[in-house]
Formats: structure tokens, C-alpha cells, sequence
């Protein structure tokens, strides 16, 4: 018996990477599995339905249940669409997984318009699309009085609620998805959805490419060494958000290697404060001291 048996899931971007790892792990542990995934290469510049396909055929050896999907997550008929193939395969959906994404990483002087649109749109709208149909479905069966009880994980990144240089693009749609995942969870609690959003570190073709990052996300010489960076070591986290028993929602979670920590949300810190109204020449002298 699975922690997920019976639960039907989608997941975004599972063709490769931790997306792949998300889909054979929710298998394992009893999911029906829908692999959304374009196939397209790390800038999103093309489209190939191979990946998908390969990983459905792994769930299928396992002697799991799986469908890929090729919609774009970005594209208001093609979220409904994917929303549908889960229902139309399984009879249901439980849990979303938005995972996929794409980089065009320049610092800011080099970016694009193009560049800061396509980020933007897969990441941010691509979280958007996919998770609204999927709450008007499950609001309509909290309506007909069918109990709900719904998952949605989200990918934010460290590049986003931390910051990295070269990356305004995507570390702001990352941070936006950190936002969003905080207030759906809100929104969604009365029709039985939860919603969490992980950030995780782990080797995969978007950090092998990110500056900084290349040499330190190899894999180690010795297989005795403990892979800090394997993409399985993301996906345990999110099937445990995922799983009917767990009650937390509205939070983000940083998971590298062993590790899982709770990010606490923006928060007021030092504090400027008079019964009046601040002049400029005051607010000089007394900004610096909120930093010191």
C-alpha cells in the first residue's frame, strides 16, 4: 500500500529532470499519473511530445498507471485541456504538481522583452492557468456536496526569495509563485485544497546551466558519497504534502539533499515611527539606522 493509492495526480514538466522523479515516486507510492510535458528545450524554444512518453512507459513497467500530455500549461485551453485528461483517464484529479519551467537567463541590461515575457509566462501564468481550472473543478464538486480533499504543490526558487544575479526574469516570476501559492491556500481551504510551494536544489538541466552553479552540482566520483544534488531527493517532500493525511497548507519550503527548511514569509523588521508626519531631512538622517 502507497501513501498516494488511488490519488490522481498532475504533473508539469515531468518529461525530465525533478519533475521525472516527482512522476515515478508518485507512481510508486500508488498515484495515477498524468506527465504533462512539451518536450522543449531549456529556453522553451521547441516542442517534442518523446519525454513524456518515455516516462509513462517507465510507470507502466513498474506496473503504475500513466498518461502524457502534451499541453501548453501557459495557454488558457490548453490548462483546461490538461485538467480534463486527468478526469477523462481517471474519473478524477487530487493533486497538481506545477513544476514546469523554462530560463533565459541575461542580466538586466541584456534582457529582452522576449526574454522577460517567455520566463514570465511559463513560469508565472503556466502556475496560473493550470491551478484555476483545476479549483473551479474542485469547487463545483465542494459545491454538489462531494468531499474535497485536493492538494496543489507549486515551484518557486531560491533565485526568487533570495535573489541571484542574472536571473530578474525568473527569480521575479519565482517569487510571485511564492506569493500566489500563500494566497490560494487561503482562498481554496473552504473547498477542501491545500496549497504549498517548494523551492528546491537539486541537479537538473536549468542549474547545470545557472552561473556558479554548474561545478558545484556535479554528481559525486564515489557512489558511496551521498548525492546532495539528485533530483530524488526533491520528490519526498512533495509527495508527502501531496499525501490525504497531511494538513499544511500556505507555506514554502527550501529541500536540497536531506535538508528541508521553512521559509517564513516577507516580514516588517526594524521600525521608523512618530505621531506626525516625516519630513525628508528627518527620513535621511534616520533611514541608515533601520540597516545598522
Amino acid at each position: 500500500m502507497g501513501q498516494l493509492d488511488g490519488r490522481v495526480v498532475i504533473i508539469t514538466g515531468a518529461g525530465r529532470g525533478i519533475g521525472r522523479e516527482h512522476a515515478l515516486l508518485f507512481a510508486a507510492e500508488g498515484a495515477k499519473v498524468v506527465v504533462n510535458d512539451l518536450g522543449g528545450g531549456l529556453d522553451g524554444s521547441s516542442a517534442e511530445g518523446t519525454p513524456a512518453e518515455q516516462v509513462v512507459a517507465e510507470i507502466r513497467a513498474m506496473g503504475g498507471e500513466a498518461v502524457a500530455n502534451h499541453d501548453n500549461i501557459a495557454d488558457w485551453e490548453g490548462g483546461k485541456r490538461l485538467i480534463d485528461a486527468a478526469i477523462d483517464a481517471f474519473g478524477d484529479l487530487h493533486v497538481l504538481v506545477n513544476n514546469a519551467g523554462i530560463l533565459r537567463d541575461r542580466v538586466l541590461v541584456n534582457l529582452s522583452e522576449d526574454d522577460w515575457d517567455a520566463v514570465i509566462n511559463v513560469h508565472l501564468k503556466g502556475h496560473f492557468v493550470p491551478t484555476r481550472h483545476a479549483a473551479a473543478y474542485w469547487r463545483e464538486q465542494a459545491k454538489a456536496g462531494k468531499p474535497v480533499n485536493a492538494a496543489i504543490i507549486n515551484t518557486s526558487s531560491t533565485s526568487g526569495l533570495l535573489g541571484n544575479v542574472g536571473q530578474s526574469n525568473y527569480g521575479a516570476a519565482k517569487s510571485g509563485i511564492a506569493s500566489f501559492t500563500v494566497i490560494i491556500a487561503e482562498e481554496l481551504k473552504r473547498y477542501g485544497v491545500r496549497a504549498n510551494a517548494i523551492a528546491p536544489a537539486a541537479r537538473t538541466r536549468m542549474t547545470e546551466s545557472t552561473p556558479g552553479l554548474s561545478d558545484i552540482v556535479q554528481k559525486p566520483g564515489d557512489a558511496a558519497v551521498f548525492d546532495a544534488w539528485d533530483p530524488a531527493n526533491i520528490s519526498p517532500l512533495v509527495v508527502a504534502l501531496a499525501a490525504p493525511t497531511c494538513e499544511i497548507t500556505g507555506e514554502v519550503f527550501f529541500v536540497q539533499g536531506g535538508r528541508v527548511s521553512r521559509f517564513q514569509n516577507w516580514t516588517m523588521k526594524e521600525t521608523l515611527d512618530k505621531n506626525d508626519r516625516w519630513t525628508v531631512a528627518e527620513l535621511t538622517e534616520k533611514l541608515p539606522t533601520l540597516l545598522a
